[in-house]
């Protein structure tokens, strides 16, 4: 009997987001230098920028827990809970470029762990002096920020990548199936995201194996060549 797909629950899936479970490459060294090199970073706070899906929320969750800080999205500081947030000695801000946030509240933000020897990790997809800040004193501060990019993935770290993202959901692929992937698909790693978790819930519907054959099929589905 066929289950819905309105009713399947993928309770079995869960994303490893632990240092060793980051692949390191050529693309992101950087960012992951950073993370790694905490706490003697060479000034209080650091902005980590990448195209959406490269790894920046996974390396500002380990880094959150290395530091012990909150992490939260950069839209939800405010000038009152910045104390609270920084009283730990570090916080995580992820900014989301279609939300608006405090600047007030960051240039405070940013000032506290200055003077309380605090340290601050902002990871955006652009860098700050595309954010169109209108505070000239936060402009003037995230432009001295140490900026670290991680770069689009090359086909070594998205092979990873997609063996990963099958191995999170337990499941076992052959080799010829990630290559054919890695052929067709879009060069992201929010793309390979999307296309394990297609297949994944194609295969849960139909009670399927993943086979080359199949995984064609449910690319070739797709009319849009953006999803994957």
């Amino acid at each position: 009997m066929n289950i819905p797909s309105q009713l399947l629950l993928d309770l079995s899936h869960r994303t490893a987001l632990g240092r060793d479970d980051f692949l390191v490459a050529p693309s992101n060294a950087a960012a992951v230098k950073l993370v790694d090199d905490w706490p003697d970073w060479p000034a209080h706070a650091a902005v980590l920028v990448g195209p959406e899906g490269a790894g920046k929320s996974h390396l500002a969750t380990v880094w959150q827990v290395r530091a012990k800080a909150p992490l939260i999205a950069l839209h939800e500081l405010t000038t009152p809970n910045a104390p609270e947030l920084l009283s730990r000695g570090a916080l995580a801000l992820e900014h989301d470029e279609g939300r608006g946030f405090d600047e007030t509240a960051l240039f405070h933000t940013l000032n506290l762990a200055r003077q309380q020897g605090g340290q601050v990790l902002l990871t955006s997809r652009l860098e700050p002096r595309l954010w169109q800040v209108k505070l000239p004193d936060l402009a003037s501060r995230l432009k001295a920020l140490p900026l670290v990019h991680i770069s689009a993935p090359d086909d070594a770290l998205l092979r990873g990548v997609l063996v990963k993202l099958f191995a999170d959901r337990q499941i076992n692929v052959d080799e010829a199936v990630v290559s054919y992937m890695l052929t067709r698909m879009a060069r992201s790693l929010a793309a390979a995201r999307r296309l394990v978790a297609e297949i994944d819930r194609a295969a849960m519907v139909e009670k399927a194996e993943i086979t080359r054959p199949f995984v064609a099929r449910v690319m070739a589905a797709h009319e849009s060549p953006d999803l994957f």
